[in-house]
Formats: C-alpha cells, structure tokens, sequence
C-alpha cells in the first residue's frame, strides 16, 4: 500500500470497467484521482463510491474544446499531473469492410486515435518530470479478427504512438506505455453482445481464446496499470505489457 501517496492521476474512460477498476486501486495506493467519463451521472456515482480523492469531470476525449475543459480545471484546482491513463476509447464488434461507413470509421477513430493523441498532447504541460504515461491498447491489434478492422487499426497506431512518445517524451523523464488486455468482464466488453441474454455466451467464447479459459476481473487489469504507473516499472519505456491470459504469445 502506499506506492503512489502524494502522486495526482488522471484516468480518462473511468466511470466503469477497467478505467474505473484502476481509479479505485489507485486511490488505495494513496493517489488524488480524477475521472473522466461521457455519462455525467454514471460518472458521478461512481467517483461518490470512491470516496473524497476522486474528483469526477463529464468529457468527451473526442472533442478538443472538452480535453481544453478539463485540463484548464485540473489546472484552476492547483494540482499538477503525476499519471495519466489515457484508456478512454470504444468502438463496435461488427464493422467489416463491405458495410463499413465514413461515420462508423470517423467515430471509431475520433474516440481512440484523435482522442487518445490529444489527450497526451493536452495534458502534457500539466504533467510532472518523471511521471508515467499509460495507454490503453488492445489484443485485437495483433489479431485478425472480421469486423474488428477499424477498431484493431486504431489500438495498433495506438502502439505505434507509444513508441515515439517514448522516444520524444524521454527527455523529460516521462515514460510511456502501451497496457494491452485480454477478454475482461466488462460493461463495454458485455454491450457488444447482441442482447443482455447473450452477453455472458460473448463471454465465454472470448475467454476460450486464452489459454487460461477465462476473462480477466478488471482488477487484475487495474493491478498492471498500477505496475506502470509506479516507481516499480522506473526502467520500462515504449513497451507494451500483455495482460491477456496468454491470448496473444501463446495462441497467436
């Protein structure tokens, strides 16, 4: 306990799943924590259950003039950046190519490439020296899964994105990472289903993907971006951490 006391984060994509599970293992390592999310009151509920070190703000990473909202708060509370889990993102499970329209392509990309970018680039002046910069990727990127070909597309440039932030970040002390999960028991992971009823059959059959046949809890999620954004990970930079059950190395 205790590794991040005195550190402030920012997790964007927080109000549930795996960005509100690491708000919550967060603030139990002593961090200010504040959380981004679309739905006000979602959001909301969620930053009362964690109690007085989250500090809920509504956004929308897609949209320029929201990320300069909430930056310019953060900025008026006093508080500087010493994380940032830039996890906000989404996308739909069936978007092949012959059906695929510009506004399904522009919405994908808009939430996590344009969103994700500017949610770095913003935050940038209020980050710390030596702090850590997390980002969400995806098992897809490394897969070719039909219907995934956008949403895959964005979590690979995404990688790509962590490389060279890596490099250019590095002589501030900043270090940047790529976080990739595996299958996880999620609200998002669960709407991609076709209805409530068939969400935990969606389920199932992720999991079988890994060799550990089931989905990650988002906590055991929420764990490996804490190992990232602590002094635990000092010398780790411009990688990419599988947290996958072995999908990826082990059934590629």
């Amino acid at each position: 306990m205790g590794q991040l006391t005195d550190k402030t984060a920012l997790v964007t994509g927080a109000s549930t799943g795996i960005g509100l599970a690491t708000a919550e293992r967060f603030i139990a390592e002593g961090a200010r924590v504040y959380l981004t999310g679309r739905r006000t009151q979602v959001l909301d509920a969620a930053a009362q259950n964690l109690g007085d070190q989250a500090i809920a703000i509504q956004n929308d990473v897609s949209d320029l003039d929201d990320l300069d909202r909430l930056f310019d708060r953060i900025a008026a509370d006093g508080d500087r950046l010493d994380i940032l889990f830039a996890n906000a993102g989404g996308g739909e499970a069936n978007q092949p190519l012959d059906t695929l329209t510009p506004e399904a392509f522009d919405h994908t990309f808009g939430i996590n490439l344009r969103g994700t970018a500017f949610t770095v680039q913003k935050a940038l002046p209020l980050l710390n020296d030596g702090g850590s910069i997390v980002l969400t990727g995806s098992s897809s990127a490394h897969r070719g899964t039909a219907g995934f070909g956008v949403y895959s597309a964005t979590k690979a440039a995404i990688r790509q994105f962590g490389r060279v932030w890596a490099a250019e970040l590095a002589p501030r002390g900043l270090r940047v990472n790529t976080l990739v999960p595996g299958p996880t028991d999620t609200p998002g992971l669960r709407g991609l289903a076709e209805s409530p009823e068939r969400a935990g059959v969606l389920l199932d059959e992720m999991a079988s993907s890994t060799p550990l046949r089931r989905a990650a809890d988002p906590a055991e999620i929420a764990n490996a971006v804490l190992f990232l954004a602590s002094d635990q990970s000092s010398f780790i930079t411009g990688s990419e951490l599988f947290v996958d059950g072995g999908e990826v190395q082990v059934y590629p």
